[in-house]
């Protein structure tokens, strides 16, 4: 009999040691082992562990005729009370390339540093409000320098319209549909407005087929199949993570007289799994770490069936010497 089944998945640069077991606690079908993760716990004021997050910055607009300037300074990107702050500041900012900008936030991204071919991305994150905020949390090929965009291909996993406070939406880009030909799916509250809390915000992928989750509701699953005719199926390798916090562009337009600033986009954490088989001892570690942040259920949840089956057999067979 096989103990252990193999990692459906490829990785590179996981931090973190690989083959901690975690399930949600909403849906205790779905087994994983975390491949990589940040909890975000760093003092506060910090940057985010550079072992992790690499910084992206610059005022060149970044294809979507975004208005910020992305900075890596404190003021826009931090550490704080458990949570990764990406902050959204109106400011006149002149970077060390000469641009200037009107308004500064943060991006970062995993690049060079952590990639994975399927599994579950999540993130648990509390976005902005505001005519002209564009907060996501999204994915790139990481055969992007080379293969460009959206050749490498890019799986949205949240993105916001910040005047659309109840709705978010998940997207796939590649090549022959992207941009306003994306492939997208809205998710839209029952009640409230995304801004009120955090909510858990995932994809899970495998070959051929990737689901869009909010608070663990399913509400889109893609294929080959709903690609347009001729079109390649790109997500097939390695993409990395990104984070960021953009003012204006394509999607929502400029900000106006009712937006607030500053604004913020809080990450309690980014977890990314594979899937695996079950595993007292590391699912007990995992309790450890993470317990405080939820997402994960007790080892006292279960019984490992290969267990439980050489316990009921050491019972019987007691029994049967009485």
């Amino acid at each position: 009999m096989a103990f252990f089944l193999m990692l459906g998945c490829c990785v590179h640069g996981a931090p973190t040691t690989p083959g901690r077991f975690a399930r949600s606690d909403k849906n205790l079908n779905r087994e994983w082992v975390m491949t990589w993760n940040d909890e975000f716990d760093g003092p506060n004021g910090s940057s985010p562990d550079k072992s992790r997050w690499g910084p992206e910055t610059g005022g060149n607009s970044w294809g979507n005729h975004e208005l910020q300037y992305y900075t890596a300074r404190p003021e826009n990107l931090r550490q704080q009370d458990g949570n990764l702050v990406m902050e959204a500041a109106k400011e006149e900012f002149t970077g060390s390339d000469g641009v200037t900008r009107h308004y500064t936030s943060a991006r970062i991204t995993t690049q060079g540093r952590f990639s994975q071919a399927y599994g579950r991305f999540e993130a648990r994150i509390k976005i902005p409000f505001g005519q002209g905020m564009w907060p996501a949390f999204w994915l790139l090929g990481d055969s992007f320098p080379k293969a460009g965009w959206p050749a490498c291909g890019e799986i949205d996993v949240m993105e916001n319209s910040g005047a659309k406070r109840s709705t978010i939406r998940g997207s796939l880009n590649g090549p022959g549909y992207f941009d306003t030909e994306a492939l997208t799916n809205s998710y839209t509250l029952p009640d409230g407005r995304f801004s009120d809390d955090f909510h858990v915000f995932a994809v899970e992928w495998a070959p051929g087929v990737i689901r869009f989750y909010v608070d663990d509701q399913l509400y889109a699953t893609r294929t080959p199949a709903d690609l347009p005719k001729g079109s390649a199926w790109v997500f097939d390798h390695p993409f990395f993570l990104v984070l960021n916090l953009a003012v204006g562009g394509n999607l929502p337009g400029k900000p106006d007289n009712s937006t607030v600033f500053p604004q913020r986009m809080l990450v309690d954490y980014v977890r990314v799994y594979s899937r695996g088989q079950m595993n007292i001892g590391a699912t007990q570690g995992a309790d450890r770490q993470y317990g405080e942040k939820g997402g994960f259920g007790s080892s006292s949840d279960f019984l490992p069936p290969l267990y439980a089956f050489f316990t009921v057999r050491s019972v019987l067979a007691f029994l049967g010497n009485i």
